[in-house]
């Protein structure tokens, strides 16, 4: 037998692995609320290929390729014990059972790693949390994507709504046609029907009632069947506690901003500080796309070797408050044409960071250049760190962080050569450390930071409901501290 031969032959046993693994994540994921991970990333509704892809994947964190061979004993294992709604890592579980030396076997460890997990230990099925869009644009779009994939066994946060302003004719349909194909993320996964007549858009089984209104104040929610509903504000009319109050409607309880907050609202980053919302906090914001994707590595950064001042500097996609041929902007040069120029504009993202860390002394500046690409930015942190350091310390900080600390599922780490930003589109992270771009030099560190501005926000935005609502599941096994 031929090399070739031998390696198709482990790539189609690899495969049938894959394969076989299929309907048991399933099976966890719809009757148990159990969603199964491999280094951060679901594996729930994947396909065989992205399966395989991402278990290859693990070679750039972990250091060596992670084989459906090695993961499935853990996942078997899994099938057979009494679980209850959690998130588990079969990738860490692979992990940690090669340096564990206790001479377990592959069950009796498992089930000792998510103990907390099972039997009497085990959390109840939290009941089903509404949520509301008001707004349907590019994050209201893929925030939908995101809970309608999410919805599951139908325990976790259910998309009952969507408030937009009336549009002409067709407008449900448009709609609905916007949700199902994007120029940038693809085709959504799963199946979209219009009933005009009842003003609903059916995702996946999913109902979600299409309101018209022209102002917050004009609805009531509870004449929807709504209640107790979590509303996200896609549209950013309203940045502070007067104007976001204007949602506090009857159904509605708490309302989440995708944008900066003004005066006293918190800006929360999930990883970083969504443990500082409180319970009866009503109006919050998840901070803008740039401040999740800098603050979670400045906080790696800061607890690790101190930081005594630094600057950003985002090179970011183009987005819809841009024109696209030259015309009147309210902004300086924001008029000018998105596709056929390198606009410098402000960014707020740098004076958030306080907010997000109050901890943190340093002085953080910023700015921004908008470039003409629809989606992925990357953010270039210049860092003055307390204490000297290398750059292979460094790298090994920051990958050991994307892989086992409570911050992996907000930074991701990659050291392939070739790496550009369309490669990170639809990275639920919300920033992917660049490894062969980042520079030490004594106390000068220089961080390079990919972030899918769209996705991977929306992805944060959804933790932080998720949070806030209650239904936010423990991992296992659980992140070192």
């Amino acid at each position: 037998m031929t090399v070739n031969d031998d390696s198709f032959t482990n790539w189609k046993h690899r495969e049938e692995t894959a394969e076989s693994m299929i309907p048991m994540i399933g099976k966890l994921h719809r009757e148990q609320d159990v969603t199964i991970l491999l280094h951060s990333r679901s594996l729930v509704n994947k396909s065989v290929v992205s399966i395989l892809k991402t278990h290859r994947f693990a070679r750039q964190i972990a250091g060596a390729e992670l084989s459906v061979t090695e993961t499935m004993p853990f996942l078997r294992a899994l099938t057979t014990l009494d679980l209850g709604p959690s998130q588990i890592d079969i990738g860490m579980l692979a992990e940690t059972y090669r340096s564990d030396d206790r001479g377990l076997s592959v069950e009796e460890f498992t089930a000792d790693a998510v103990a907390g997990a099972t039997g009497a230990n085990k959390i109840d099925r939290r009941e089903g949390r509404d949520v509301v869009l008001y707004g349907f644009g590019r994050i209201g779009r893929l925030v939908a994507r995101l809970l309608i994939e999410k919805a599951g066994s139908g325990n976790g946060l259910r998309l009952r709504a969507i408030v937009v302003r009336g549009g002409g004719e067709q407008d449900l349909v448009k709609r609905a046609s916007l949700l199902r194909r994007d120029s940038v993320h693809g085709q959504f996964q799963g199946t979209i029907t219009v009933d005009e007549e009842n003003s609903t858009i059916l995702a996946n089984g999913n109902a979600v009632k299409v309101i018209y209104a022209d102002d917050p104040t004009q609805v009531d929610y509870t004449a929807y069947g709504i209640k107790n509903a979590i509303l996200i504000d896609n549209t950013g009319k309203w940045r502070d506690r007067e104007g976001l109050s204007k949602h506090l409607r009857p159904g509605v309880d708490k309302v989440v901003l995708t944008a900066p907050g003004k005066g006293d609202v918190p800006n929360i980053v999930h990883g970083v500080n969504h443990d500082t919302v409180k319970p009866d906090e009503r109006i919050l914001s998840c901070a803008s796309c740039t401040t999740n994707a800098i603050v979670p590595p400045l906080k790696a950064m800061e607890d690790e070797y101190g930081v005594l001042r630094g600057h950003v500097e985002t090179v970011h996609s183009f987005t819809n408050d841009q024109n696209l041929l030259d015309n009147y902007h309210k902004s300086d040069r924001r008029g000018r044409s998105a596709p056929l120029n390198m606009v410098i504009t402000e960014t707020g993202a740098a004076s958030a960071v306080a907010k997000a860390l109050p901890d943190l002394k340093a002085r953080i500046t910023g700015s921004s250049i908008r470039v003409p690409v629809p989606d992925v930015s990357i953010a270039i942190l210049n860092l003055q760190l307390a204490r000297e350091a290398s750059r292979e310390e460094v790298v090994e900080h920051l990958r050991e962080v994307s892989l086992t600390s409570p911050l992996k599922r907000q930074i991701d780490f990659i050291n392939a050569p070739d790496a550009v930003s369309s490669d990170f589109i639809g990275s639920r992270h919300a920033s992917i450390v660049d490894a062969g771009a980042l520079k030490v030099e004594g106390d000068n560190a220089i961080l390079y930071l990919w972030y899918d501005n769209e996705f991977g926000y929306s992805c944060q935005v959804v933790r932080v409901v998720q949070h806030v609502s209650g239904v936010e599941y423990p991992t296992y096994p659980a992140p070192a501290v």
